[in-house]
């Protein structure tokens, strides 16, 4: 694969604003080789690779620091199919095959023989059940808590076959399967205690290194498997790494990960700010991707009057230019969204002719629903003013100068926005308060079903939209086994998203990882999350 090199000047504005971390923004789906190199892979040989935060746990689905805990986790596990970046399509791994009945309530999959954990167990469909039953089990401790919606169990079939079965249709889990969340872990590990799993000890995967070490705020080391033989044959080396060892180290300050990379401390780093693009870009071939799933944008809080109000929202969505937002607080690499899915995500659709940019248009349509500016250049109708709650999270550095320009886009058409940043825990307990009329996010996914949690009514994050029309197209979704089917319905959605302006659309989010030049090989998965490192190398010392 090639690797995009972009030359573009990047605004000044963000200069000084970004050395916060990429914690929930990096992932990727058309995994981009570090180099373009032809030389023959060279075996052996240790690669540091520096993350912005201590994954907080290694348990593969436990409740971590988002892409850094991934990053880690994706190396220790397997999953039964893969995801191919190129396409979105799902390939065996683990699973030779799978299926799905008529109604998408059971799934069938064909296990591969001759796989065996670190600790030498083998691999079977009894490990597979116990991983998923422990999943179902820990509930909303396990960040796939939501992909076991319905789960009525696992039904062994034979030591290489395994039934998994649902109450309700759920074409969503073939995918699910893909992540990491969902890797297959050793009946040790399900042995113990959920909760006592956090430091890697117990954790016992069939992926291509094993836990060396862990030291928290510092280090997570991890060593090759020489015997691993069965990563999907589509991937660039389905054999053991080349690399003899990893040290993911933690380096939380952007500008630190950036200077010891150009001082040879460091061998690749993630979580490259846009602002260090330009100086970085002149001196390595940078590992990029356009994330899958909800991209940045506004999500309206329908629970609130005011925005459960078409009109204002639609107002709003006209007030934004994303051009702009993305042009003043990014850089070429970040693609204007024109959808609330990402371009990379299966499914995607181009929205965009929906609503466009138009602020005079915004004016006229509140003045005629009666909102009238006031002294202060703020609308008000019977009383109440058009004051709105904007809440966001600090973990990637431009956020805050792109709702900056939002803020006084809006503040042109009469639309007051309060701005309320926090840390990721800070966002969720403000979700989960009520207490806001918007919301600034992403969510990386390479499925279209990303979007169920919050704009289908029945979601676990919903935003009250109570639209019947969506919740049918949900509906209908889980139920279609077939990828093509699912993708038009995911057409639908999207088109009805953008119709009822339940969310504006601002601009992708891009993954951008720094290898130095001595280092190859190291790309994203379909999730636009570090994928294994099976296939990276050091030119030889």
């Amino acid at each position: 694969m090639t690797t995009h090199r972009t030359p573009f000047r990047l605004v000044a504005a963000i200069a000084a604003g970004t050395a916060a971390a990429l914690v929930m923004a990096g992932c990727s789906s058309g995994g981009t080789a570090s180099t373009s190199s032809s030389s023959k892979p060279v075996d052996g040989g240790s690669l540091t690779y520096a993350i912005a935060n201590d994954p907080i746990t290694l348990n593969p689905t436990g409740t971590g620091a988002g892409n850094d805990t991934l990053a880690i986790t994706r190396q220790l596990v397997d999953s039964l199919l893969w995801q191919d970046p190129s396409d979105g399509s799902l390939k065996p791994w683990l699973a030779t095959k799978y299926s799905a009945n008529a109604d998408a309530t059971a799934f069938t999959f064909d296990l591969r023989s001759g796989v065996t954990f670190s600790d030498g167990t083998a691999f079977d469909a009894t490990a597979v059940k116990d991983t998923f039953d422990d999943i179902a089990s820990a509930g909303a401790s396990s960040t796939a808590a939501a992909y076991f919606s319905g789960y009525t169990g696992t039904k062994v079939v034979d030591d290489d076959t395994v039934e998994v079965d649902f109450g309700a249709p759920n074409a969503a889990f073939p995918n699910a399967t893909a992540s990491v969340a969902l890797g297959i872990v050793a009946p040790k590990t399900t042995e113990t205690p959920f909760d006592d799993r956090a430091d890697g000890k117990a954790v016992i995967g069939t992926g291509p290194f094993t836990l060396q070490s862990y030291t928290k705020n510092t280090s997570t080391v991890l060593t090759k498997r020489k015997d691993y033989d069965w990563g999907p044959a589509a991937r660039s080396n389905a054999g053991a790494a080349h690399l003899s060892e990893v040290t993911f180290q933690v380096v939380p300050e952007a500008s630190v990960r950036t200077g010891s990379l150009q001082s040879g401390q460091l061998d690749a780093i993630s979580s490259v700010q846009p602002s260090d693009v330009d100086t970085l870009q002149a001196q390595y071939d940078l590992v990029t991707r356009a994330n899958p799933g909800q991209v940045f944008g506004l999500t309206f809080n329908q629970k609130r009057p005011i925005v459960s109000d078409l009109v204002v929202r639609k107002a709003i969505a006209q007030a934004v230019d994303p051009k702009a937002v993305r042009d003043t607080s990014l850089n070429g690499l970040f693609k204007v969204a024109d959808s609330v899915l990402g371009s990379t995500t299966p499914g995607y659709t181009d929205t965009s002719s929906t609503i466009s940019y138009d602020p005079a248009a915004a004016k006229k349509a509140l003045d005629a629903a009666g909102w009238e500016k006031g002294s202060d250049g703020i609308r008000a109708k019977d009383g109440q003013k058009l004051q709105l709650k904007l809440v966001w999270i600090t973990n990637f550095g431009p956020n805050q100068t792109s709702l900056e320009l939002i803020q006084q886009e809006l503040k042109k058409i009469g639309v007051g926005v309060t701005l309320e940043s926090g840390t990721v825990p800070q966002y969720l307990a403000n979700l989960t308060s009520g207490d806001w009329d918007l919301s600034w996010d992403n969510s990386s996914r390479a499925d279209g079903d990303v979007l169920r949690s919050k704009f289908s009514s029945s979601g676990a994050q919903s935003i009250g939209a109570s639209d019947t029309t969506l919740d049918a197209l949900f509906t209908k979704e889980l139920s279609q086994s077939s990828a093509s089917d699912r993708s038009a319905t995911f057409g639908e959605i999207q088109q009805r998203i953008a119709s009822q302006v339940d969310f504006v659309p601002v601009h992708e989010l891009t993954s951008i990882i720094a290898p130095a030049p001595t280092v190859h090989g190291i790309v994203f998965g379909a999730d636009t999350r570090l994928d294994q490192l099976t296939g990276a190398w050091k030119d030889a010392s």
